[in-house]
């Protein structure tokens, strides 16, 4: 077999670390044993392997340019026998190549500077502040940036510095022996934890983490018709970043508290208003107050209106007043507000007022009066049993 690991590849001796990994990952997906069925593929595809192993690492290519040994304990010899001698198998090459990893048997370091988290805090708010909308401050506990590094990590004038221990890879290699030979899996260096530089002088402040936690206020403007759950979302008004990144999104979550008079049903309200007995009999004007009541700079037209109640009015009957609802969230316009109407019956009569009411029942004829039953709605069956039996 050939020695040349540019030809094995299939590229010139000038190629570059990407033409490189793309002519690996053509040859590993055509001669891997399991998938190839000449009877010398796993030779082959040792070949293949060790060929990318050496050419994808700068100092191995260097050396093996030079004339030197490829730095895999073989020497000039070519590749010996599948698992004999000292032959290397890098597990992690195999994979960056196979699925598009970074090549050179690492994943490269993982940067300090990254985006922070999004956050989220709970507002309640009364019903008339939800309906109309409003302007609120909101306390938030976040990651901010440190003010004494602005996000380096670094005390004073100091910098990162290249990892002793992996050597800036950000990444360490470990060797076990297997039947296929000594394999290779890399794993993120204990030392920098995968950044590949350590900062030898943390800053004292926020230990090197380029934040700090803090608490600030910021003014979250609430739209007009929002209800429970709604959320407010807020552009980078989240967690800064570790090493100073960009903050992440907030979110404002609404809770909308029950109100003592009005019930809301989406865009609707509904509200109870009692009326004495002799204006539900006569007929009356009454003024019930309206959400904007609970508004401080609202108009005094606007805190109440009119409702003309019916001579007869029974107890349970519900007026609806229109646009006088909570305002649409997404549209034009208002919802309704349903009067429903409770009669109240006297409980305390002064004599001149029990005479009064005996009279009227004289007068009625309600002095003894008989039980009217109310008759259930019959369905369907039930009036055909009716009319079968005559009824």
């Amino acid at each position: 077999m050939s020695t040349d690991y540019y030809e094995i590849l299939g590229v010139a001796k000038d190629a570059s670390a990407d033409e490189i990994k793309k002519a690996y990952r053509r040859k590993a997906r055509t001669m891997h044993p399991d998938v190839a069925s000449e009877p010398d593929a796993a030779d082959r595809f040792k070949e293949v392997a060790q060929a990318y192993e050496t050419l994808s690492d700068p100092k191995k290519r260097q050396m093996y340019d030079l004339g030197g040994p490829s730095m895999n304990g073989m020497g000039g010899n070519g590749m010996g026998g599948f698992g004999g001698g000292q032959a290397g198998f890098d597990f992690t090459n195999l994979v960056d190549a196979m699925f598009g990893g970074g090549g050179g048997g690492g994943r490269g370091p993982r940067p300090r500077i990254r985006r922070g988290q999004d956050a989220l805090v709970r507002l309640e708010l009364s019903l008339a502040d939800a309906a109309f909308g409003i302007t609120k401050p909101v306390k938030v506990d976040t990651a901010v940036l440190c003010p004494r590094c602005s996000g380096t990590g670094a005390e004073g004038e100091s910098k990162p510095e290249p990892c002793a221990t992996c050597h800036g890879r950000g990444d360490v290699t470990q060797v076990q022996r297997s039947f296929i030979g000594d394999i290779r899996t890399s794993q993120p260096c204990p030392t920098c934890r995968g950044y590949g530089t350590v900062i030898p002088h943390p800053c004292t402040e926020c230990s090197g983490d380029g934040r700090i936690r803090s608490q600030r206020s910021l003014n979250v403007k609430i739209p007009a018709g929002v209800d429970t759950g709604n959320r407010i979302h807020l552009d980078s008004q989240g967690e800064v970043g570790p090493g100073g990144g960009p903050a992440g999104d907030l979110y404002v979550e609404l809770r909308v508290a029950e109100h003592e008079v009005f019930k809301r049903h989406g865009e609707d309200l509904d509200m109870v208003v009692k009326i004495p007995m002799t204006s539900a009999a006569l007929g009356t004007t009454i003024e019930v107050a309206t959400l904007e009541a609970d508004l401080e700079d609202a108009d005094d037209k606007d805190r109440t209106v009119a409702i003309d109640v019916p001579p007869g009015t029974q107890s349970g009957t519900r007026i609806e007043l229109d646009d006088k609802g909570v305002p649409r969230l997404r549209g034009h316009g208002r919802g309704n507000l349903g009067v429903t109407l409770l009669v109240q019956t006297p409980t305390k009569l002064d004599q001149a007022q029990r005479e009064s009411l005996r009279h009227l029942a004289e007068l009625r004829s309600e002095e003894n009066p008989e039980a009217t039953v109310q008759r259930q709605h019959k369905g369907v069956f039930g009036r055909l049993r009716d009319v079968f039996a005559g009824q």
